[in-house]
Parts: structure tokens; sequence; C-alpha cells
């Protein structure tokens, strides 16, 4: 289909490599992410795919009917609760970059919210002549007047940070301003923050987050800010927090070594921090009524006590700090059973915990009653997904969000920590789904570990390995993938007659640290195993055949769809491999590449042994036979970088493999910035699989 023919353009820019890496690796040119050769190389690639994807016949009217859906006003309105107040961030087809915005608690539960507009982006990018990409605000308690905006330029990572005053609702003049990074800052009092950023040499790690955190008070220069921490070059990033028990704060250090540990340090103003001696790899749940709650990992013996992974423990503060290390036991998972990663929420009096129960969601509510915790379950639906969505220290009132394959979202406030439920909002179904099931299956894989996973069935579905299927998995960074609601699957592919299916890999958080440790590292080939088992499953059953079969995955996910690819080109026809990491040699030297190795390894030791089998760039076979793969990235995706992808397009066309890719010059690590381009890119994908599985 497509060769590739920028061989003159490699050599100018190799002849500053090494002379191994010329030989290893020709196309490190591609790695330029902005440079004139490379994007040059990108359109051309982009305008060969697009006059295909862009003809199918379905494109159009998916990509018309995905816009629709995007842009309708039927959307829930996603809360962000702050003292009296909901905030809340809004798109929709006149305001294609978005409004920020505030309405009371109480309009915002009875259904009719006032909404104030705060900041009309739309508005700021056009004044500013920017591609302002919205990355959320942090608000001062307790009025949430002053907040910081994070800005991002086209969606990338980085952000630029500038206060804003929101009963004015403008920018404060002479205010905080943090230029483009990827900064981390936090409120300490009206006038002072912590902040960590770019200060120049020295003050990133290698992962590119801040590795310092310095003090800085208002009218004060940025560069004149006192260094109050500091991480190693080597650690993910350091910080600096503010952490409140009510009126009680808490100023947290924390260095992070790697993506899965930390070290954490309670820091007081002008003395020596005082380190917090939890595991490295545990989760602190900040303090609720002077009560330090912390989600362990892995097993841990304290003292005269044994405590399982996957616990949730609780002890007094104070009282830890002095070296008492008798916990309380909130909860221990089951076999079955794991606390959701982001899946325990505090409120004023309580501490709410979003479990999974063979991959169904379920909540519970603990509450420290006379010295003791008592826990309580919370009524909630089942047979989906829950996410927690917003709380605040200051209230017992909590929001959570459900849903499934068949079951649009529904917004639940929990009045009370839970001890009643009320239905906010509820999406419109997108789609008809009259006659379609879902069934949870469980299979073997290669070491004999059962794996489950979902599958939606569409209207008239019989098993006589016919039908289109969609496989989705992700397998990582203990990221749990229950069964939920998407339009855009429900339209461009259930309702026209495909089966999607959700396989609940290992290296995910579906059944906690144990799940997510079981693929972690030399283990990694465990994850793609398990892929292959639900996929062989599904045609032993005659759910489909491999001519019928297409996977999908994005970003781990995208590595998951790329070894797919070179370990068993003969299980699918259709490949979808979006923002990917696919060059495991060099991943680690890649924008954030450095902070995921404690998930995958390091390629510079011997670590490049079992790395090496898996790595799909240097997998890749010129006599393979390969399905035609579809590759998607972003030029402004400054986590993982768009060279992995590029680069394995370029191998694969000079090897004579056909392949498409769409680049996007703006959408960050989402791989679009707004509804437009997301329909877009929607469209090209599903057309694609149909293209290839037939209709």
């Amino acid at each position: 289909m497509r060769k590739f023919v920028a061989a003159a353009l490699a050599l100018i820019i190799l002849c500053a490599c090494t002379q191994k890496d010329t030989v290893e690796d020709p196309y490190l040119w591609l790695e330029d992410v902005g440079g004139e050769q490379a994007l040059a190389w990108v359109e051309e690639q982009n305008e060969v795919s697009l006059a295909y994807l862009e003809a199918l016949p379905t494109y159009e009217p998916l990509r018309a009917q995905n816009l629709e859906n995007y842009n309708s006003d039927e959307k829930i309105l996603t809360p962000a609760l702050r003292g009296d107040f909901i905030f809340n961030y809004w798109k929709d087809a006149n305001n294609r970059r978005g409004i920020w915005r505030r309405t009371s608690i109480d309009d915002y539960i009875a259904g009719d919210p006032d909404w104030e507009i705060l900041l009309d982006l739309d508005a700021l990018a056009e004044e500013e002549g920017e591609d302002w990409v919205w990355k959320g605000a942090t608000c001062l308690r307790p009025d949430y007047r002053r907040c910081l905006l994070d800005l991002s330029r086209g969606g990338a990572d980085a952000t630029v940070i500038r206060e804003f005053d929101v009963e004015d609702q403008e920018f404060v003049a002479g205010g905080f301003q943090v230029e483009e990074a990827k900064t981390i800052a936090n409120w300490v009092d009206e006038d002072t923050l912590y902040v960590g950023s770019d200060f120049g040499e020295g003050s990133l790690t290698d992962s590119g987050y801040a590795r310092t955190s310095r003090v800085w008070a208002r009218g004060e220069p940025i560069e004149e800010a006192t260094e109050i921490f500091s991480g190693e070059q080597a650690d993910v990033v350091a910080y600096v927090e503010r952490s409140w028990d009510g009126d009680t704060f808490f100023d947290i250090a924390e260095s992070r070594p790697g993506f899965f540990t930390s070290q954490r340090y309670l820091y007081h103003e002008d003395s020596d921090l005082q380190l917090i001696e939890i595991p490295g790899d545990s989760v602190f749940h900040g303090v609720v009524q002077g009560q330090m709650i912390v989600e362990i990992k892995t097993d841990w013996s304290i003292g005269n006590n044994d405590y399982a992974q996957g616990s949730l423990l609780a002890i007094d503060f104070e009282r830890f700090m002095q070296g008492d290390r008798d916990f309380d036991l909130l909860l221990l998972p089951s076999e079955s059973s794991a606390i959701v990663r982001g899946g325990v929420m505090p409120t004023r009096d309580y501490i709410i915990v979003n479990q999974l129960e063979d991959v169904v969601s379920k909540l519970t509510r603990f509450e420290f009653v006379d010295g003791a915790w008592v826990g309580m379950d919370i009524e909630s639906p089942g047979l989906g997904k829950i996410a927690l969505v917003t709380s605040d220290d200051d209230s017992n009132v909590f929001f959570f969000n459900y849903e499934s394959f068949l079951s649009p979202d529904t917004l639940y406030v929990g009045n009370d920590g839970g001890a009643s439920i009320e239905t906010i909002q509820s999406l419109p179904e997108y789609f008809d789904t009259s006659g379609m099931t879902v069934e949870q299956h469980f299979t073997t894989s290669a070491d004999g570990t059962m794996i489950p996973y979902f599958i939606a069935l569409p209207k008239g579905f019989v098993a006589d390995g016919s039908t289109p299927t969609l496989m989705y998995g992700y397998g990582g960074f203990q990221i749990s993938r229950p069964p939920s609601y998407s339009s855009t699957v429900g339209h461009s592919w259930l309702e026209r007659g495909g089966a999607y299916v959700m396989a609940n890999i290992r290296g995910g958080g579906e059944y906690g640290p144990r799940w997510h440790h079981a693929a972690m590292l030399e283990n990694r080939q465990r994850a793609y195993d398990d892929f292959i088992a639900v996929a062989e499953d599904l045609i032993e059953r005659e759910v489909t055949s491999s001519e019928r079969l297409g996977i999908r995955g994005g970003s781990n996910g995208g590595l998951l769809t790329g070894v797919m690819l070179t370990q068993r080109p003969d299980l699918f026809k259709g490949v979808v491999i979006q923002v990917p990491l696919l060059d495991m040699k060099r991943y680690h030297l890649l924008l954030a590449g450095a902070s995921w190795m404690a998930e995958y390894g390091d390629p510079d030791t011997d670590d490049w042994d079992f790395i090496s089998k898996y790595s799909p760039y240097q997998n890749l076979d010129p006599e393979a036979d390969y399905p035609v793969p579809f590759f998607t990235t972003s030029t402004r995706d400054d986590r993982v970088h768009p060279a992995h992808a590029r680069k394995m397009v370029a191998r694969m066309n000079e090897m004579g493999h056909d392949l498409y890719y769409y680049e996007n010059t703006v959408g960050g690590h989402a791989g679009a910035s707004d509804y437009d381009q997301a329909a877009k890119v929607e469209a090209m994908i599903y057309s694609y699989l149909w293209d290839q599985l037939g209709n």
C-alpha cells in the first residue's frame, strides 16, 4: 500500500546518533515530535489513510451520529462539590472548548440548576489566540473563591496555571501564574502555594515531572521561592500538599521512587520532615476524624499484627506518629473481591468504599463510632460499574455514577454518607437495546487461571461463528474494566449487529493488587495469554471466528493490541492500536516513560531479556501474514510519545505490510481535544472495523 521513502532524511538526522543507534533503529528521527521531516512524514501517512477511511460508506453516518450524541444537552452534569456549590465543566455544539460554571448544591439536587458561568474557554481561546483545553481547577477551601486553573495547549499533559477569582469571574491581576510545564500546585493559604514545576536544570525527574517543591508567596518571583522538599532524579515525582480533616490540616510531602511506591513525610514549617512509616506501595487516603486511612497492596507484618494484601486500615494519626502500630481493620477483601483503584472517598464523617465482587460494583460506608469502625452496605444498582464522583470534607454528601453495557449513566447523590440515595439525573438511551443481552463468562488462561469477561450480544444473536465481535482490553496499572455504557459502542457496533467484549485480564485491578502483580515485569506475558484465552473461548463457543474478530486498545491497551498483532496475527482480522507503547526498548527514554519502569521493567538492564520477547516494534516479522492494523496517535500527546506509533508504522511500511495510520495534530493522550475531533476519530475506527470484519 505505502512504502517508506524517507531514507535520505533519516540519514541526515541520524548523523547525530551513535553508530550503534543507527544500526539498531533507523527511525529515531521520528522521535522529533515537531520536526519538519517527521511532520511531513505524518502528513503523508494521514493523507493516504484518510482517503480510505473517510470514503468508507459507514464513516459519515457514524461521524454525524457521534457528533449529535456528543453535542447533546442530555449529558450528565458531572458535579464537583466544593462547599455550598456544585461546579461543572460543560461542552456542547455552542461551547466547543467548554464553559466552567457553578450553581448551589440545593438547586443542583432539586434538578433546577441556575448556572453561573465563570469562564468561557472558547471566548478565552479566541481572545488570546490559544488552543486552550480545560484540565481542571484547584480551589482554596473553605470558600473556594480563589482557584488555580490548569489550561493545556492542544490537550497536552503540560499546562499553564493561572489564578482565577470565582466571585469576580476573572483572572487575578498579578496573581499566581506558572508557564507551561507538568506543574503540581497546591494552596497553603490565600497568599501562599506549594509548587513544583520546571525551574530549570535539575528541577525535573527523568520522567519529566517535578523533582522539587517550593513554598511560593504572593508577589514573589517564582524563581526566588524557597525549596522545602526534593526527591531524587530517578524518582517519578516529588511534591508537598495540604490535607484537611475538618479544620485541622496536615502538610504531606511525598516522593515517588516508582509509579506504585511512595515515601511520605509529615512536613512542619521550619522543622525536619517526619517519616510516615507505612509501606511504600500502600495508598494514603488522608485523615478522617483524626484517623489515618491506609490501603495496603502487599501483606504487611507490623508490631504483633499481620495485615493481608488489599486490606483497608485505620489508626489514630497522632498516636501512629508517636509509635502506635495497632491498626483497626475496616475491610479485608475476599478472593473474589477488591477495592477499586480510586475507590476510597472520605466525607466529613465517613469513608465511602467502592468494591468489585467478580467485577461487579458495590458500595460500603464506614463510620467511626465510640472508638470503633462500623460498616454499612449502601443501596446501589448491580451488574454494572459504579464510580465515585465527588465529595467534600466539610459535608457528608457525596455523588456516584452507575452504568452498564445496556444501562445509560445515572448520577446519584448519597445523603448522610449514603444513608439515603437519590437519583439526580439519567442519560437517555442513545441506542435501542431491545433484544440485546449481557453475559459474564470465565475461561482458562495458559497457566490455569480463570479469566472473567463480559459480552454484550446484539439482537438476534445466533452462536454460529458469524457475528462480528470487538474485544477491548487494558490489563495494566491496576485499572479495572467493569461493564460501562457507551453511546458510541451502542450505535456504531451493537445496533449494527456486532458483539462487544470486555476482557478482565491480569495486570488490571479486578481482583485487587494480586491481579495486578500477577502480570507485572517478568510476568507481563500473562496479560497477553489471558487476552488470547478470551479470544479463543469466543471462537470455541462460536460467538465469532478469527475472520470476524477485532480488537481495540489504547495506551497500555495499545501495547496489548500491538502484542496481539505480532504474537497472534492468525487470531484477529481487525486490530486498532491507539496512542500506544510499542518500542519497549526505548519507552523509558521518551516523555513520561521512565515513570512506568515499575510496571514493565528497565530495558537497559537484564529486564530486556523478558521485555524483548513481547516488545512489538522489535518483534515485527517481514514474512508474517499480519491483519491490516489501524494506528492512531496525537502529536500533542506528551505522555506516550507519538514515535511509538510512528516508528512501528515506518518499519511495517518498510517490510511491505499494509496498514492505516492517523495522527491528530492536537488532542493529547486522549487523542482528541473536542467533540468534532472525537466524533471523527471514532467514526474512522468503527468504519475501519466494519470494513475489516464485515457487516
